[in-house]
């Protein structure tokens, strides 16, 4: 007995062949495009369906597109037991940069500008690796002008108050000042 029928308790009977035991008679051709109508839906709704997660998936994504030129900000993810950027564990960068875009290589990558310290590392990265720098040039303070001291702490000298505000919080006033600063080898910020 077939498992078939054991399990159902008949005998299976497939659209191809409708007959009993016994000499072996195909379908005609009326079966054979019912079963490709069949078909052609469950494709069609298959494809609905799909385009449909597509459209879900695409509606708050945008095309990231970046001008050769402007400055970027790499991301790096910590590997395990690997020092690449010359720290490990918790305290290894996750985004390092400021680097400039030297040319756009294909739709979606990118070759970049990097220092000597990671001359070590291929120069061409993928959009997904690349954040946009929004920070303003003059608004940096290059690290061979900052001083630090003993205790790795850089040293300021403020120069003047430039505003001055009273917030009142609750029954408190507290008074806020916005001071211009210099450090010790004279660049200012405030």
């Amino acid at each position: 007995m077939p498992p078939y029928e054991l399990l159902y308790g008949r005998r299976c009977r497939t659209p191809i062949c409708w007959v009993k035991v016994g000499q072996k008679k195909f379908g005609g051709t009326e079966v054979v495009l019912e079963m490709n109508q069949k078909i052609d839906v469950i494709r069609a709704r298959l494809k609905a369906a799909q385009d449909r997660q597509k459209w879900y998936s695409e509606k708050n994504r945008r095309p990231i597109e970046f001008q050769v030129g402007n400055m970027m900000k790499l991301k790096v993810s910590p590997w395990k037991g690997v020092i690449r950027f010359q720290k490990r564990g918790k305290f290894a960068p996750w985004i390092i940069g400021p680097f400039k875009v030297l040319a756009r290589v294909g739709e979606v990558s990118y070759r970049l500008e990097l220092p000597e310290e990671l001359a070590r590392i291929h120069k061409t990265f993928h959009v997904s690796y690349l954040c946009k720098c929004l920070a303003d040039d003059s608004m940096w303070v290059p690290l061979n002008e900052v001083t630090l001291n003993n205790k790795l702490e850089y040293v300021e000298e403020p120069i003047t108050i430039l505003d001055e505000k009273v917030k009142v919080i609750r029954n408190k006033r507290i008074r806020t000042y916005k001071v211009q600063w210099r450090h010790r080898k004279g660049s200012e910020c405030t």
